[in-house]
């Protein structure tokens, strides 16, 4: 069980403080059962979850952990995307948002990347479900790694690019 002050990943919230553990006095709540009381860092709202919950939680990468993971970006291969369809399209991309794992979000923004990049080549634009998946996937990693690092999300881009290049 994790504690107060922890900072966590939940499912596809992504960062969020625990600000509380313990029984809820709300009528939807069950009797007997504890719940995480959450707060997400980089989103307004706040989040029951018991502790017992089947939505995904881990700790927050720690910073050597960011800093390895950002270290194998370059040799991250891509998702090749061979559907188009719209709906199959936004499942296939669903189980690499759901996974909760920072490496599957680095191969799903670089296959959509390639594809954009594809796309333009011949004259197109990606669709809205790749640009909205790409823009979750994307937020949830760089919310992450932001936490890990101590810096503002919109300042994630920027570091890995420093650190890529030298």
């Amino acid at each position: 069980m994790y504690q107060v002050g922890e900072k966590i990943i939940y499912g596809t919230t992504g960062v969020c403080e625990i600000k509380a553990i313990g029984p809820l006095d709300m009528e939807a709540a069950r009797k007997g059962v504890d719940y995480y009381t959450l707060v997400p860092v980089y989103q307004d709202g706040i989040i029951f979850a018991p502790v017992d919950t089947t939505v995904p939680i881990r700790p927050v990468l720690t910073e050597q952990q960011a800093l390895s993971l950002i270290r194998k970006i370059p040799a991250i291969e891509e998702d090749v995307i061979e559907n188009n369809n719209p709906r199959l399209l936004g499942e296939h991309y669903q189980v690499y948002l759901k996974s909760g794992d920072c490496t599957d979000l680095l191969r799903l923004i670089r296959a959509i990347y390639a594809k954009g990049r594809k796309a333009a080549q011949r004259g197109k634009h990606l669709g809205q479900v790749d640009r909205n998946s790409m823009e979750r996937a994307e937020k949830l990693l760089h919310s992450e790694l932001a936490c890990a690092l101590g810096i503002r999300p919109d300042e994630v881009g920027g570091f890995i690019a420093k650190m890529l290049e030298g």
